[in-house]
């Protein structure tokens, strides 16, 4: 099917105006902020967002030694702005014609508006394609009236709120930024999992107040149980499970996504942090040197979160976000991280104790998770290599690596060492370094998934999001961006975040989880409004910047 040729350079320059300008500031600093600090926590007085002549403000204040929270409002509504409905995402002439007709025959005239782009599967300067819409309405009550008008004829969309587009607009823009200088910070940095154990999920807030931190922002992607339990689009099994690798304590919690981006902390003082692109290297080994790959770590068997997984996963192994991907022939180690109780159903299970004893073996999987030892748990293929090599007395021994995609060096990982997953990777070396195809974005082509409407929905357009990065002289930074408020704020879309976080100082940035996940908290004080119209979100994990007395 042939592509739009109609959509390319014009557009690429909206693009390259809308993320790469930059803007005149006014920073303003608490006055009781000692010089040494302001100076600690330098970074420069330009956001690159909408037209240079912007008015921007920025408060500072000092959280503790070494820790500077900032906050930063840029920009003013656009009277060129409007709600809108969004009926779909057309990517070839066919497509688009299609949704076209549609529009009319349920009584209304289509309106093309332009993604934004680029399109990794093209040109740099081609777009995604053409949102076919309906109307222009002044307010969100009006569009949703409209909508519900439309639903009633036939026909399905989104109410959307044209300054979220990821085109250029004049904002506005509300940020939120942690700068941890690790030469200063006497206290610690490590990540925290919600309820403290894989499921479950816990507001930031909460975790903050639970752990007596001084600031903390969400972290990873993780899984909001729907209650559906099979592979497919979304993310589903256990709820609160991190949907990428986690360490917390110096303990291996969730496998990686292989090789997508994570925030490493090597030490809780924050010295050495770094984005890597990481893979987990699991397996399990017989005291007669038989050896099996381990697919899995605390989660249900069969349900690979965003992908990106081992042995016969499918459809396919390399990351893919808001998918969860299937294998038939797991070996799970479920371990104590995963709460008391291991999750059930048919295969076959063996029990561990601290010293890899085998104490316990039975025909389905489930039941209790040993307080100082690990499940096994086999399904079709790995069931049956447990049959065969888990008799109760035998030894087994499990073994796990944190391994760096890039250069196949072992992470090493010690008690104090703390990783949260994200994607995509934002900047490298001091570059933007965007790969959506590699991360998983991509709008590649999967039945019964609209790759191409999320690409652009959670890629292109403007949403909260939440980044980590590492300046060149290694201070961590944390940003969350608020969105989904027209007027308020409209977010970052992920070009934006990238060049955001390259102007505060960063040279090796990931994006973490976003929109209703972001959330950002110092001294117990939320930062921003959630998105979610219920108050902020529970996740399932978070990034902690506790004080030295903090348990």
């Amino acid at each position: 099917m042939a592509r739009r040729g109609m959509i390319g350079g014009a557009l690429a320059a909206c693009l390259v105006a809308g993320t790469i300008a930059t803007s005149v500031a006014d920073e303003t600093a608490a006055t009781d902020q000692p010089p040494a600090e302001r100076a600690a926590a330098r970074i420069p007085a330009e956001l690159p967002l909408g037209p240079v002549t912007l008015d921007e403000t920025r408060t500072s204040r000092t959280v503790a030694p070494g820790v500077t929270h900032i906050a930063i409002e840029r920009g003013r509504a656009s009277a060129d702005d409007f709600w809108t409905v969004t009926i779909g995402v057309g990517t070839t002439d066919e497509e688009v014609a299609e949704l076209e007709r549609r529009v009319r025959a349920a009584g209304y005239e289509p309106r093309l508006d332009p993604t934004a782009g680029p399109d990794p599967r093209g040109t740099e300067d081609e777009p995604l394609g053409m949102m076919v819409r309906v109307g222009r309405y002044a307010d969100q009550t009006a569009a949703n009236r409209a909508r519900s008008e439309m639903v009633s004829r036939g026909l399905t969309g989104v109410v959307h709120h044209t300054s979220e587009d990821g085109q250029p607009t004049t904002g506005p823009w509300s940020l939120d930024v942690l700068v941890v200088d690790p030469a200063r910070f006497t206290g610690r940095l490590r990540s925290e999992l919600a309820s403290g154990i894989v499921p479950g999920r816990e507001t930031t807030s909460s975790m903050a107040r639970r752990t007596g931190a001084l600031a903390a922002v969400n972290g990873g992607f993780f899984v909001i149980d729907s209650g559906r339990h099979t592979p497919g689009p979304g993310l589903t099994g256990t709820d609160g499970d991190l949907a990428g690798i986690s360490v917390v304590g110096g303990n291996l919690v969730s496998e990686a996504v292989n090789d997508r981006p994570a925030l490493v902390i090597p030490a809780d003082s924050g010295r050495g942090s770094a984005v890597r692109r990481l893979r987990t290297s699991l397996s399990v080994r017989t005291d007669a040197g038989v050896t099996r790959q381990v697919t899995g770590l605390n989660r249900q068997a069969g349900l690979i979160v965003n992908c990106g997984g081992v042995g016969t996963a499918t459809p396919f192994s390399h990351p893919f976000q808001e998918y969860t991907c299937g294998n038939d022939n797991e070996l799970l180690a479920i371990t104590p991280k995963f709460g008391t109780t291991a999750p059930s159903g048919a295969g076959y299970q063996a029990t561990l104790d601290a010293d890899g004893r085998v104490t316990a073996v039975q025909q389905s999987r489930g039941g209790a998770v040993p307080a100082r030892g690990t499940l096994l748990q086999g399904t079709g293929t790995g069931a049956q290599w447990l049959r065969d090599h888990a008799r109760v007395g035998d030894r087994l021994t499990v073994r796990s690596a944190v391994v760096d995609s890039d250069s196949g060096a072992r992470v090493p990982v010690t008690s104090k060492t703390s990783v949260i997953n994200g994607a995509p990777l934002l900047l490298r070396n001091g570059r933007t370094a965007l790969d959506p195809v590699r991360d998983g974005w991509g709008p590649v082509e999967i039945a019964g998934s609209d790759r191409e409407a999320l690409f652009n929905a959670w890629y292109l357009r403007r949403n909260p999001r939440t980044a980590a990065g590492v300046t060149k002289d290694g201070k961590i930074v944390l940003l969350t961006a608020d969105g989904r408020r027209p007027g308020y704020t409209v977010g970052l879309s992920t070009p934006e975040t990238a060049a955001v976080m390259r102007s505060l100082g960063a040279v090796n940035a990931l994006n973490l989880d976003g929109g209703g996940s972001t959330a950002m908290v110092v001294n117990n004080a939320l930062q921003g409004t959630p998105s979610d119209r219920t108050g902020e979100r529970p996740d399932g994990d978070a990034l902690m910047i506790l004080p030295p007395s903090a348990r």
